[in-house]
């Protein structure tokens, strides 16, 4: 699912990725990828802002700004009678 075209927060900086690969494990819209043992967004506008990457990432290497994405996920799931459609409904809390 896309959001709105180049309007997402999410940053990385490289210089301060160790390559651990968090992001790409816990982001649910696979939005990066490792590269040459560093993280990369390939798909930026994929990104729901949910803060999943930032709140993971233990170099701080990336910053993003909790955004409508997620709040739009879960006023879907409200609408629909359903769990969140933003993916976080497994428990692990990653909307912020």
């Amino acid at each position: 699912m896309k959001y709105l075209k180049d309007v997402v927060t999410l940053k990385l900086d490289k210089d301060k990725c160790l390559g651990c690969s968090m992001c790409v494990n816990v982001c649910p819209h696979a939005v990066f990828e490792m590269r040459n043992k560093k993280a990369e967004i390939i798909d930026r506008d994929s990104c729901m802002e949910c803060g999943a990457c930032a709140k993971n990432c233990p170099t701080q290497a990336i910053t993003v700004k909790s955004g409508v994405g997620c709040a739009a996920g879960i006023i879907n799931g409200i609408l629909k009678g359903t769990e969140p459609t933003c993916d976080c409904s497994d428990g692990k809390s990653c909307c912020g």
